[in-house]
């Protein structure tokens, strides 16, 4: 696989905010929005991070993240920033991945990190389609086979979680509270059509509830602080 100076990335939930991205990528470069079509935002899989930062609510479900998810027709509006590619590799042979950095891989422990998938950048109407990487769905065995039993077992099973990627439809599954603050907060930031894509372009776990009915639903929700020690993180 040839190393590429640079990676594009596609941020569809925390990384809508250029602070949090800056977390992991200090020196990002041209923070924009864009828009990928044929995918959509899920709340469909616990992130373990919830459950090491202690913002899960295992009792309500409410401790599910987001991903994209591959639907013909659908589209969401994304944040779009180019990095550095310290890494060029993460596995070798036919798994290699095309990631900027290890940080990175290690931020997104669960996903598949898909490369090529096209966006329309918005900053620059009349430009050519472009791409870019963008964190979708996986599978349980995927997981283990990337990192292993035991970190299966530290990172999920100790708070009682069975599966990362098997949640049915009708789970109940329910998004993270400080997490779907943090993610709106950052929309929010980012204007009308970026804020009406996350509540109009994302659903839940039973691909039919949006985000915007379910904070119609449940509007204390925004009111869900994180910790005082994550507030700064999950502040948009």
């Amino acid at each position: 696989m040839k190393k590429e100076n640079h990676v594009t990335i596609l941020g569809f939930g925390s990384l809508l905010s250029e602070k949090s991205a800056r977390n992991t990528f200090p020196d990002l470069r041209s923070f924009r929005l864009g828009r990928v079509e044929n995918y959509r935002r899920v709340f469909g899989h616990p992130a373990s991070i919830f459950f090491e930062r202690g913002i899960a609510n295992v009792e309500t479900k409410e401790m599910s993240s987001l991903c994209a998810e591959y639907c013909p027709g659908a589209s969401i509006i994304c944040s779009v920033f180019e990095v550095d590619n310290e890494n060029g590799k993460f596995l070798e042979g036919d798994e290699a991945e095309l990631i900027p950095s290890i940080a990175f891989r290690e931020r997104e422990e669960e996903f598949e990190i898909v490369p090529n998938v096209s966006f329309f950048d918005l900053a620059s109407p009349n430009s050519d389609i472009s791409s870019g990487i963008l964190c979708t769905t996986s599978t349980d065995a995927l997981y283990i086979e990337r990192w292993g039993e035991e970190r299966f077992k530290v990172k999920y099973e100790k708070y009682g979680i069975k599966t990362i990627w098997g949640w049915e439809k009708d789970s109940g599954l329910r998004p993270c509270g400080p997490y779907l603050r943090h993610c709106v907060l950052a929309a929010t930031k980012l204007g009308k059509e970026c804020l009406d894509s996350f509540l109009d372009d994302t659903v839940l776990v039973d691909r039919k509830t949006t985000v915007r009915d379910y904070l119609r639903q449940f509007p204390k929700v925004m009111d869900t602080l994180p910790p005082p020690d994550l507030q700064e993180r999950y502040g948009g």
